[in-house]
C-alpha cells in the first residue's frame, strides 16, 4: 500500500511508465525497511496520505523518502510530515539532514528551509543527476 503511494506520488511529476518502472525497486517498501528507516505515515480518514523516513546515525542524517498521495498534495500533509521528521531527527541527536530531491519537489524543500548543496547521481536512472539538499537543525 505504501509502495503504491510512493509510486503515485512520483508519477505526480509527469513521469512515464518506463521511468516509474525503473524507480519501482527503489520505492518498494517492506516492514523491515519501514522500521530501519524510522518511517512515519500520515493518515486521513484511516487511509495513508503520505510518508516520511529518517535514516542514518547522528550527527548526519538523511530524509530517505517523503511522499504525499497526489490527492493530498497542497493540503499541508507534506509540511506536517517534514515537521515530524525534523522533530524526530532533533530528538535523536541529528545536527544536519540531507536529502536527494525530485527536481519537481525542490520548491517545497526550499520553502521548508532546506538549501541546495549540489547534485548526486540517481540510484534508478543511469546518467540522471538529482538535487542534493541540506537542512541544519
Amino acid at each position: 500500500m505504501l509502495s503504491d503511494l510512493a509510486l503515485r506520488s512520483k508519477a505526480y511529476w509527469g513521469y512515464d511508465a518506463e521511468f516509474l518502472a525503473a524507480c519501482r525497486a527503489e520505492l518498494t517498501l517492506d516492514p523491515g525497511r519501514l522500521a530501519a528507516e524510522r518511517t512515519a505515515v500520515a493518515e486521513i480518514d484511516g487511509r495513508p496520505a503520505g510518508l516520511v523516513s529518517v535514516l542514518g546515525e547522528p550527527p548526519l542524517g538523511e530524509i530517505g523518502m517523503l511522499f504525499v498521495d497526489p490527492e493530498h498534495i497542497g493540503s499541508g500533509v507534506g509540511g506536517a510530515l517534514w515537521r515530524h521528521a525534523l522533530a524526530e531527527a532533533r530528538a535523536a541527536g541529528f545536527g544536519t539532514l540531507e536529502l536527494v530531491a525530485d527536481p519537481g519537489a525542490v520548491g517545497f524543500y526550499l520553502r521548508m528551509g532546506a538549501r541546495r548543496a549540489g547534485e548526486v547521481p540517481s540510484e534508478s536512472i543511469p546518467g540522471r543527476t538529482l538535487p542534493l539538499m541540506t537542512y541544519h537543525l
